[in-house]
């Protein structure tokens, strides 16, 4: 996970990753990207409540390199598991298993896997390789604030929450990062994404309670 100036994101969200009913055990790896805000101090007292916190931080990125890129290398070197998630601070998990209820459904022969928070459960959309997961990427980090804050039909247009991938497959999928299309190759990205996933089949997990 990485931030900058996110320190109410991480008060109000990060306990919930850190409480997950896991039983092999896992962390959490936070990024800061040189926040100007709280982030650092915010950081340091959940560090010292959770021994399953793991923080570090980025400093002033070079001029060559991706802010978003750098700090996720940073974080994947850091990184024990196998497998690792890329989450967003903003993106609170409804639920204290919702690791337990991924594991139980989850297709490991998959190299990627994008996952989608919608009000009835998750959507797991699985990947075989890297590659076939590009245009999802290109498109959705482009960082767009009209785009990050849309809230409905995310599955259809490719705008996952997290992103589930092989610790050996994750730098292939960096260089994804980041990149800037074309007007036009955005909306050839668009609309390749939307009829690929009106067509897509995938798994949901359904944790919210039932009323």
């Amino acid at each position: 996970m990485t931030v900058y100036d996110q320190d109410y994101d991480l008060k109000e969200n990060l306990p919930a990753f850190l409480e997950q009913q896991y039983e092999p055990g896992y962390e959490v790896i936070v990024v800061d990207e040189s926040s100007t805000d709280e982030t650092p101090d915010v950081l340091k007292l959940l560090k010292n409540n959770y021994k399953n916190l793991y923080t570090t931080f980025l400093p002033t990125p070079t001029y060559y390199v991706k802010r978003k890129m750098q700090s996720l290398n940073i974080g994947l070197k850091a990184a024990k598991n196998d497998w690792v998630i890329f989450a967003n601070a903003n993106h609170k998990p409804e639920g204290d298993y919702i690791l337990q209820a991924i594991n139980d459904t989850f297709d490991d022969t998959a190299e990627v896997v994008f996952g989608y928070l919608t009000k009835k459960g998750i959507k797991l959309q699985a990947f075989d390789t890297c590659d076939e997961a590009k245009y999802h990427i290109i498109r959705k980090e482009r960082k767009l604030q009209k785009v990050r804050t849309r809230k409905r039909k995310n599955f259809r247009f490719g705008r996952y929450d997290f992103i589930i991938v092989r610790k050996s497959q994750a730098i292939e999928l960096l260089a994804f990062y980041e990149q800037t299309p074309s007007f036009l190759q955005r909306q050839i990205l668009r609309w390749r994404i939307f009829w690929k996933n009106q067509m897509s089949s995938y798994e949901r997990i359904t944790y919210l309670p039932q009323e």
